[in-house]
């Protein structure tokens, strides 16, 4: 019987492995059916989200693509895709449980692929794929439109999406007032491109706040002088009145349909060098879904090729391989549309280098190949 490769997740690690699966597995097993479920229809390319919602910048077709036509080359018979979001796995008797427009599917696996990778806190945040395409692409213009109408923004989070984020709408609008807040003493969780990160922000104008973590938020009434604007509070007690809050914090991983045997105490998932997913037979993970050694594109890129290829050797009947990783650790941080802050391992690299690496496009060139599964 023809085995059965159920991909959860259609960002990513997903869209590799199936991909990955197709082109090369099916090489020696013809008769291979890739399953792939994902609840948005189209591709987002979120590491983008900080540029996208900077109104009138980019096109939504440079950011976000159809993930169904992108498989079209491959036979019915070897391939289907599903959207939908998995609701419940039973890694027992090797079947998810999927709900659709239409209604549940109960879908059984020879071998069972996690990328369902992670979310924001705030549901409603442009950051990453947090539901259907028509949702996400309402809240990255929505956010567009708040940024637009916005004087004074307040972005919460120091991290990489904070950078950037600030970064991008004080290199728009020099008229803005952009006030970045750290809860740490130093940004970017005091990497060691931390000093750099920040310099590039004060040099175009964004105001970084240490040492200032949000305790909460609220929305004032419509009526009065301060109607319209957000409340936020930091843990000192001070108050911070802006036209708009955008939080950047909070990730959490999209395992709430996996049972707690293959989850860290976390919620993240539990897997070894060779991308299995511990406590389970024939289940695999990749991507933001582990976030080991950490979240990343390119770590989510080499484990999503070792998996695939995992799968292929034990189709084959041969041992698997650990997965490898990239050799060294990278870190790059666009800071506005012209500069940027970064290392390679221990050696920081100069702005212009990181320009070229990742502020100039995003990486947004290299979604057609994905989608269409050339780039693998």
């Amino acid at each position: 019987m023809a085995p059965t490769i159920v991909v959860l997740g259609g960002s990513f690690a997903g869209l590799q492995v199936a991909h990955r699966l197709l082109k090369h597995t099916r090489n020696t097993h013809k008769d291979i059916k890739v399953i792939l479920v994902s609840r948005d229809s189209h591709f987002f390319w979120n590491l983008a989200a900080v540029r996208a919602v900077v109104p009138g910048v980019l096109k939504e077709e440079q950011y976000n693509l159809p993930i169904e036509p992108g498989f079209s080359k491959y036979p019915a018979e070897n391939f289907e895709f599903i959207e939908g979001s998995a609701e419940a796995a039973d890694l027992d008797a090797r079947t998810v449980r999927v709900v659709t427009a239409t209604g549940e599917r109960s879908l059984s696996y020879d071998h069972l692929v996690l990328g369902t990778g992670s979310r924001y806190m705030d549901a409603n945040s442009p950051w990453k794929a947090n539901g259907s395409n028509e949702e996400v692409m309402a809240s990255v213009r929505a956010t567009q439109e708040k940024i637009r109408a916005a004087q004074h923004i307040v972005i919460a989070g120091a991290g990489a999406t904070g950078v950037e984020t600030a970064g991008e709408i004080r290199y728009e609008f020099k008229d803005k007032t952009v006030v970045l807040l750290s809860g740490n003493d130093q940004i970017l969780g005091g990497d060691a491109i931390a000093g750099n990160a920040e310099s590039e922000l004060l040099k175009l104008g964004v105001q970084v706040r240490l040492n200032a973590r949000v305790k909460g938020s609220q929305e004032l009434p419509d009526e009065g002088a301060e109607g319209g604007k957000t409340e936020v509070v930091l843990e000192n007690g001070e108050k911070i009145l802006t036209d708009l809050y955008l939080p950047t914090m909070g990730v959490l991983p999209n395992t709430d349909y996996l049972p707690a045997k293959v989850l860290r105490d976390d919620k993240y998932v539990l897997a070894d060098e060779f991308g299995r997913v511990q406590n389970a037979e024939n289940v695999w993970a990749a991507g933001d879904i582990l976030s080991q050694p950490k979240a990343g594109f390119m770590i989510a890129d080499k484990q999503a090729a070792g998996v695939a290829k995992n799968i292929d050797l034990v189709l084959n009947g041969k041992k698997t391989t650990p997965v490898k990783l990239i050799p060294v650790d990278v870190f790059v941080c666009a800071v506005g549309r012209g500069r940027g802050a970064g290392r390679m391992g221990g050696i920081k690299v100069f702005s212009f280098m990181v320009y070229m690496i990742k502020v100039k496009t995003l990486g947004m060139q290299m979604m057609p190949g994905i989608v269409d599964g050339s780039s693998f």
